[in-house]
């Protein structure tokens, strides 16, 4: 039986921040899962995970980050440290993807990349997400929520029936790979032009 409190998707958000905070607490989950995952279960958690992170990251970089660049405070230095943070991560992210889960550092790995990711996420909803929420209006908030919808759409933490092929086809690859993949998804879903 699954309750509302445990339901790890977030189509009912409204609001880009408040689906962006609960993305970060999903993301927090997969990566409880990843590190107490038997090593048989190890590669599948950590496939979701990379999902999930190639989603959010390329949501907050396709909408949210060049929105917040216009109307926060000083968005330009705010944005160019969260993308700065976001490449570190992006890097190591696909070193582990390519070494793969039965990497003898993978757990070293995963324990930095966690770290990394926690004070990003720390960082945007303190420095970004604070001020967007001061700046912008629900109607606007909303509007940022679609293109983000559309890509979550696409990496559901748990497979649910009748998506398994779609989402294999569009997330299959590197993080890299992915990413560009959503970021079609993404602009296509805000009525934008690659």
């Amino acid at each position: 039986m699954t309750t509302q409190k445990t339901k790890p998707e977030t189509m009912g958000e409204s609001d880009v921040i408040d689906l962006l905070v609960a993305q970060h607490s999903m993301i927090r989950n997969l990566f409880d899962e990843v590190e107490q995952a038997t090593p048989d279960r190890r590669g599948e958690a950590f496939t979701r995970l990379v999902r999930l992170l190639a989603v959010h990251e390329t949501a907050e970089e396709e909408i949210v980050h060049p929105y917040a660049r216009r109307k926060i405070d000083d968005g330009d230095a705010i944005i160019d440290a969260r993308l700065t943070e976001e490449k570190q991560a992006k890097e190591l992210l696909q070193q582990m993807d390519e070494a793969g889960p039965d990497a003898p550092d993978f757990t070293e790995k995963l324990a930095v990349l966690r770290t990394a990711v926690e004070a990003h996420a720390s960082n945007e909803e303190r420095y970004e997400f604070a001020q967007l929420r001061d700046h912008t209006t629900g109607a606007e908030r909303r509007s940022m929520a679609v293109g983000v919808k559309a890509a979550e759409a696409m990496a559901p933490t748990h497979p649910h029936a009748g998506t398994e092929s779609a989402t294999k086809n569009v997330l299959m690859g590197t993080p890299i790979a992915m990413m560009d993949r959503v970021r079609d998804v993404i602009r296509q879903a805000m009525g934008r032009q690659s």
